[in-house]
């Protein structure tokens, strides 16, 4: 009869659970477990208000469920107290799920379409509209339609040509998002960043040592002058 050794056995049940989690963090997660959608909430919170409508967008656009944004309005009394009132908006993305890359995009394309509008922080009706199609009221009043990235990817357009749709062109909003990116990850570690900066003792500069004299050019040796040729001797008078 086999028997199993027990610590084998706990070794290979923690990695077992360890393989099940990050399975489980590579199909979509939790935001509060998954980097990536970590990272990817980072870029995007102030164009979705705060910290947990990023969540929502990017979990719900990777997941392909329902998405619920909080609208916060500051009213003014007339007191001149200020209050404000939280409105929740929910809508089903036009697409299923979608890769962190597709996500990227999608939030990539609707800010950039709604800042040529001026409008910077958009409220969450102003964010369906853009994703799903809708229509939006300017700062002049008038209203803008849009037909939505997720709409337009629904009906089978790729990125590049949704974005050639919208005025864009793909590889400038993704280089620009990637900036976005970075700018959020070095936001995230910038206090210490800058204690560690500031605890390192500059290196001293190096002395430049001066340039070594030249050698003076050796004079050249004067050309000796060749001997004159010896003459021939005479033969002997009388000689044979």
């Amino acid at each position: 009869m086999k028997q199993h050794h027990p610590i084998l056995t706990a070794l290979a049940a923690g990695l077992l659970a360890a393989c099940a989690a990050t399975a489980f963090a590579a199909d979509g997660g939790t935001p509060a477990t998954n980097t990536a959608a970590n990272k990817l909430a980072s870029t995007y919170t102030r164009f979705a208000g705060s910290d947990a409508n990023a969540d929502a967008l990017v979990e719900g656009l990777r997941n392909g469920t329902s998405i619920t944004l909080d609208t916060t309005t500051t009213i003014t009394n007339g007191d001149g107290s200020t209050s404000t009132t939280t409105t929740p908006a929910t809508f089903q993305p036009a697409t299923g799920k979608l890769g962190y890359g597709n996500v990227n995009i999608v939030l990539a394309l609707a800010q950039n379409q709604l800042a040529t509008m001026g409008i910077t922080d958009p409220t969450a009706d102003e964010i369906e509209a853009a994703l799903n199609g809708g229509t939006v009221t300017l700062a002049n009043g008038s209203t803008q339609t849009l037909q939505g990235v997720l709409a337009l990817r629904a009906q089978g357009e790729g990125w590049g040509q949704i974005a050639h749709t919208l005025g864009f062109k793909l590889g400038d909003v993704v280089s620009a998002s990637k900036t976005d990116h970075a700018q959020a990850g070095a936001e995230h570690a910038r206090r210490g960043g800058e204690i560690a900066s500031t605890s390192r003792p500059e290196h001293p500069v190096r002395p430049v040592h001066p340039d070594r004299p030249q050698r003076p050019d050796v004079p050249q040796r004067p050309n000796i002058p060749q001997r004159p040729d010896i003459p021939s001797h005479a033969g002997r008078p009388g000689g044979g």
